[in-house]
């Protein structure tokens, strides 16, 4: 079978050692591209669009979790999702995520055998494929989008349930000289913005050092839902969801001017009971 990849690995000597191994495994493989960070992967995937993505969980930026639900986020609907493989050094919860979601994976140091049986799970899933449909009918070619959100959404919010912390009550952010305590009762939104974490709430906008990853597993999740890989909403505080004539969905926040954007992994949140 021939079709395309995109690596992702930013170490290269093992990025070059999966495409030689590759190369054995699977002949008729064209490697179109190697990448070394999230963000490349999402924007080359997006203007290659390989079959397949091989794609390193731990990366400079985002991890390879991350950029694959921004991949997902950004990807056509129209067009049939690239396979998914995650290599990972060994790490037993990330094992147990995969093979709950039924995603594949290979651990560092990549071995032959074991690249093997994924190199005939990714061409069986492959063979899966439909010619595009005639015009009129549903689309049909491709790997389900849908089904993909659904793991990657799993695997992304899974490691904040391993935290059995109470949630937090209080943040401190920084105000010139002082420390500004806000009770998180008061806060409306959680938005990354560079190497900060805009705290937002009816009357103040704040700023913290804290990354959002490292915030959430501290939040409430049935109080804050995320809602974009950079923004986390309070749920009571969403007045309206909005759709837009692309398919779209943004939220009306009471106390906050602005929409705050859903991504597309995230709007199964919002559905009519």
């Amino acid at each position: 079978m021939n079709a395309t990849a995109l690596i992702a690995e930013d170490e290269p000597l093992l990025a070059a050692a999966l495409q030689a191994e590759l190369a054995r495994a699977w002949p008729g493989l064209r490697v179109v591209a190697t990448v070394g960070h999230g963000a490349a992967a999402v924007a080359q995937s997006l203007a290659l669009r390989p079959d397949v993505v091989f794609m390193d969980i731990r990366m400079p930026g985002m991890t390879g979790l991350e950029a694959a639900g921004e991949l997902a986020d950004e990807w056509p609907a129209d067009a049939g999702f690239p396979a998914l493989v995650f290599v990972t050094a060994y790490d037993q919860y990330a094992v147990q995520a995969f093979e709950a979601q039924a995603v594949d994976y290979l651990l560092k140091p990549v071995q032959a055998e074991r690249l093997a049986r994924t190199v005939q799970r990714v061409q069986a899933l492959l063979a899966q494929r439909t010619p595009a449909a005639a015009p009129g009918t549903e689309p049909t070619a491709g790997l389900s989008l849908d089904t993909t959100l659904e793991k990657l959404r799993a695997l992304l919010v899974a490691p904040a349930a391993t935290h059995a912390t109470e949630p937090l009550r209080v943040i401190q952010a920084s105000v010139g000289n002082a420390i500004r305590l806000v009770p998180v009762d008061e806060v409306l939104c959680f938005e990354a913005a560079d190497k900060y974490v805009r705290v937002l709430t009816a009357d103040s906008e704040l700023l913290i050092r804290t990354p959002l990853k490292d915030l959430l597993p501290q939040l409430d999740a049935s109080v804050f839902w995320q809602v974009h890989r950079g923004t986390v909403v309070r749920a009571t505080a969403v007045r309206a969801v909005l759709r837009d004539e692309a398919g779209k969905l943004s939220l009306e926040v009471a106390g906050l001017k602005e929409r705050v954007p859903v991504s597309r992994l995230y709007a199964g949140r919002f559905r009519a009971m």
